[in-house]
């Protein structure tokens, strides 16, 4: 799936992470910042990154705030930052498992 423009998902809260997403220069260039960086940053990679290609995502520009937030939690901010870059708002059959 391409990333067709800028679009954003989640909070700064507490437990929550903001993920904004760009069209990319041809690859996947992630940016991390997080409260819980040293004890969960190579999850949180992990997390984004399969989350990107589970949706196919090849060519992207992504940026992850953390304030702590869970598995599912970025799963479900990943997926809908790349949905909104594509204005899909309805239900689509590649749901976060």
């Amino acid at each position: 799936m391409l990333v067709k423009k800028a679009a954003m998902a989640g909070t700064l809260e507490s437990s929550d992470a903001q993920v904004t997403v760009e069209p990319g220069n041809g690859t996947v260039e992630l940016s991390i910042e997080s409260s819980v960086i040293h004890q969960f940053g190579k999850q949180i990679k992990e997390t984004v990154l399969e989350t990107l290609n589970r949706l196919e995502v090849t060519d992207a520009k992504v940026t992850v705030v953390g304030k702590g937030a869970l598995d599912c939690t970025l799963k479900a901010r990943v997926e809908c930052a790349v949905y909104r870059s594509n204005d899909i708002t309805e239900k689509s059959p590649a749901r976060v498992s």
